[in-house]
Parts: structure tokens; C-alpha cells; sequence
């Protein structure tokens, strides 16, 4: 068996869905499942059982020896909740709780990080161990990531094989339960189905225009097919970035939805609202070469190619992976 936390969620359904294409069937999926949209993302999806998370420790218990693998990508992933304690139990304590089980019965791990733990970027976008004490993230939800990975680097009792990726901005299929945390390709592709135009944030940093503000943004096919990679070569274990490598900017993005859409560009800018302008990211890219050096040679699909996808297969005829 192998087990996939925060089943109904965005990546983790799109994964269960890449496993049932590659011919397993025989998922544990956990989550809470108390989402009916969010339910929706595993309408086509085959599994063995569903586990709620509050009870899955216990089920773990009595049923490890069937497990092969463990995919823990359940979490709170809110940037917008500060109570901090949400968090601690759901994001840092569960992943002790998982990371401890896997441990304890010799199951390899694959857990979600997130490039919130960055912060600003003051110390740049290196996967590189050394630098994750450092790092200052601006928010509970990449404090709890970061907490979680500087605990992993910590551990001598581990899983035989383990993996922490780092997800930068992430977009596709079975996002539509997400709200404000949705990616920006879908909130462009329903602004722009609504009201024919597209705003985005003015610059307030000097030397970059309006428009101009980059993130490294990676379609949910290539985080699963890098899932993939690692679940079946299990290289050396390790935090890995993920994204493409390659920063891109919200007007290539913006130019790009309208494009699939078959629509000319209107875009207009507003401003950056002052409670966030400190904490506003102006640029993320991740460093690829970690990955790289483990084996994973597929190229990424480029923001353009992506998004064609997106739109084209998925948004326009509000439909599933």
C-alpha cells in the first residue's frame, strides 16, 4: 500500500492520479475530507480506503507492515492565517508524528516543504542544508515549514529513504476549493472571464516595473512527475527544491493566460496595499542543480506551454485531472 496525506488537496490528488496512470490502485488516502468541493478532486481517483487524518496514527499502527510508502503532503497552507498554534499542530506535529512512524517502521518518506520558508530571499534560493537554520520566513505557515525541516535536519533516526521539497508557486488542475490561495493563473483566467481585464500590483521597488515583479511558477504535472522520480530511484535523501529554475514575470504570465483565452491584453495596475508591501516578494527562483545531481533530466514545461494547458484542458471547461 502507499499512503497519500492531504488526499483531496490540490498536488496531492493530482499525484494519486499520476500513481492510478502508472497502475496503482492500492492508495490510503488521508485527509479530512469534509471539503465537498475540495471531495471532488478524487471523484475518478482508485484507492483502497480512505483514512481520516485524527485517526490515521492509530491505523498506521496496525497496518505498517502493509505499507510500502508514504506520501505526506496534508497541511495547513494558509499565508493568510497568523494563529500560529493552527499550524503547530497541524503542519510541525503531525509531520514529527508521520516522520517518527516512518522511522520507527522503516517506510521511505516523501513531505512537503514550501518556498515560503525563503522568506525575502535575503539568503537566496539554495536547497543547500547549511543555510535552512537561517532562514527567515514571513509568515506561520512558512515559520511551521521551516520549523519541520530544521527538526528533520536534527534526526538520526530516520526513514531508510527521505525527501523535503521545497514547492515554489505552483499551478493547475484541481485548485478550484483553494480561494485566495489559489494560483495566480487561476485568479487571472476568472478575472479576465469576468470582467475582461487584468490588474496587477504597481512596483514600489526602484529598477523594476510595473509588472515586472518574478516567481518561479511550476505546473502541479511536473511537481508529480518529480514526485515520481524520486519515489521510484530514491537518491540520495534530502530537502530538494522545486520549481523550474526559471523566474518569470506576472506580466508574462498575465500576456500568456489572455493568449489561451484567445483574448487581447488588458491589464491595468494597482497599488501594492501598505500592509504588505514589506513583505511582498519581488523575485523567487529556485536553484535546480540539487536536483539535477540526483538524476531528475526532464525538462519543465515552459510558463507558456503551461499555461496553454491549464486554461485550454482544464479551466475553460471547469473539469478535473
Amino acid at each position: 500500500m502507499i499512503i497519500v496525506t492531504g488526499a483531496a488537496g490540490f498536488i496531492a490528488s493530482n499525484l494519486a492520479g499520476l500513481l492510478n496512470s502508472m497502475g496503482i490502485h492500492d492508495l490510503v488516502l488521508v485527509d479530512a475530507f469534509d471539503n465537498e468541493q475540495k471531495n471532488k478532486n478524487l471523484q475518478d481517483k482508485s484507492f483502497i480506503c480512505k483514512v481520516h487524518r485524527d485517526d490515521f496514527f492509530s491505523w498506521f499502527d496496525q497496518n505498517h507492515q502493509k505499507t510500502e510508502f508514504v506520501f505526506h503532503l496534508g497541511a495547513r497552507t494558509n499565508t493568510a492565517e497568523f494563529d500560529k498554534s493552527v499550524f503547530d499542530t497541524l503542519n510541525l506535529g503531525y509531520s514529527v508524528q508521520m516522520w517518527e512512524a516512518c522511522a520507527r517502521y522503516s517506510i521511505p518518506l516523501i513531505y512537503a516543504s514550501s518556498a515560503a520558508t525563503y522568506g525575502l530571499g535575503e539568503h537566496g534560493y539554495r536547497d543547500d542544508h547549511a543555510l535552512i537554520p537561517v532562514l527567515k520566513p514571513l509568515n506561520p505557515y512558512g515559520e511551521s515549514k521551516n520549523d519541520f525541516d530544521k527538526w528533520v535536519l536534527q534526526q538520526t533516526d530516520t526513514p531508510p529513504f527521505w525527501s523535503g521539497l521545497k514547492f515554489f508557486n505552483v499551478y493547475g488542475p484541481n485548485e478550484y476549493h483553494k480561494g485566495r490561495m489559489a494560483s495566480v493563473i487561476f485568479h487571472a483566467f476568472n478575472q479576465i472571464k469576468s470582467t475582461g481585464n487584468m490588474k496587477l500590483f504597481r512596483s514600489h521597488k526602484q529598477g523594476i516595473a510595473d509588472g515586472g515583479q518574478m516567481r518561479d511558477f511550476i505546473h502541479v504535472k511536473d511537481v508529480v512527475k518529480v514526485i515520481w522520480f524520486l519515489y521510484l530511484n530514491k537518491p540520495v535523501s534530502g530537502v530538494f527544491n522545486l520549481g523550474t529554475g526559471t523566474a518569470r514575470t506576472f506580466l508574462d504570465l498575465t500576456k500568456s493566460t489572455f493568449r489561451a483565452m484567445q483574448l487581447e491584453p488588458r491589464i491595468s495596475y494597482i497599488v501594492t496595499p501598505e500592509d504588505i508591501r514589506d513583505k511582498y516578494q519581488y523575485f523567487t527562483e529556485a536553484c535546480m542543480e540539487k536536483l539535477r545531481s540526483a538524476g531528475y533530466m526532464d525538462p519543465f514545461l515552459s510558463l507558456e506551454e503551461g499555461i496553454d494547458d491549464y486554461v485550454k484542458n482544464y479551466l475553460v471547461h471547469n473539469i478535473y485531472a
